[in-house]
């Protein structure tokens, strides 16, 4: 299926999550270092997607690398946008990533690999900070978040299989929970409810904007 079969963005919002936005001076390469250094007691958010698994479907490992870029202005998160003709998540926002090989040496391997193969990031230019809890996805997906800096300059190439768009959104915007809608949708297997958070014309939502969810949890705790 290369589309969900319900439109995200004609569904109504069931509530804003609403929270405080993560104060300024935790949105900085220091203070992100420190903290993934640390590693400080907090909770995961547990989301609902695994509802949408097939019977006893065992999840196919992956990763996704959850790349912040140091600006002037201050951290911006890196997306892309997938092409239309993928047999899964088309046309969606998403982290760079893909499944995990038997050559990967590590759920970090997969991710660094994964991002030099879709957008032509170089591994020298990722400075990897550490891991969020894994996320499983209702495709079959148990997602390994790898979060790292990236220091400009920096040259990226996508490749056009795959990737529609590569962009940025301001760290600041997703950090805040006034900026994470709740919406629900009616399916076969159930009520799914999940996570968005539109940004302009870009629509960020299920899986992505479920790590995101869990990246906001472990920089406020």
């Amino acid at each position: 299926m290369a589309r969900p079969p319900f439109d995200p963005r004609a569904l109504p919002v069931d509530a804003v999550a609403g929270e405080a936005a993560v104060a300024p001076d935790r949105l900085t390469p220091h203070w992100l270092r420190q903290r993934f250094a640390e590693q400080p007691a907090w909770q995961a958010e547990t989301a609902d997607e695994s509802a949408m698994l097939a019977g006893a479907q065992t999840p196919t490992p992956a990763s996704v690398l959850i790349p912040l870029v140091a600006r002037e202005h201050g951290l911006q998160l890196l997306l892309t946008r997938r092409t239309e003709h993928l047999s899964k998540h088309a046309g969606q926002i998403s982290f760079p990533g893909g499944r995990a090989e038997d050559y990967d040496a590590s759920a970090i391997e997969t991710a660094l690999r994964e991002a030099e193969e879709e957008i032509g990031l170089a591994r020298h230019h990722v400075d990897v900070l550490g891991t969020l809890p894994r996320y499983l996805t209702g495709t079959g997906f148990c997602v390994t978040p790898v979060v790292a800096l990236l220091q400009p300059p920096f040259e990226l190439q996508a490749d056009a299989g795959e990737v529609a768009e590569v962009f940025e959104v301001p760290l600041h915007f997703l950090m805040d929970g006034q900026n994470h809608q709740r919406l629900s949708v009616e399916l076969p297997a159930g009520r799914r409810s999940f996570y968005a958070m539109p940004y302009g014309e870009y629509f960020i939502w299920g899986a992505t904007a479920g790590m995101l969810r869990n990246l906001f949890h472990f920089l406020r705790a």
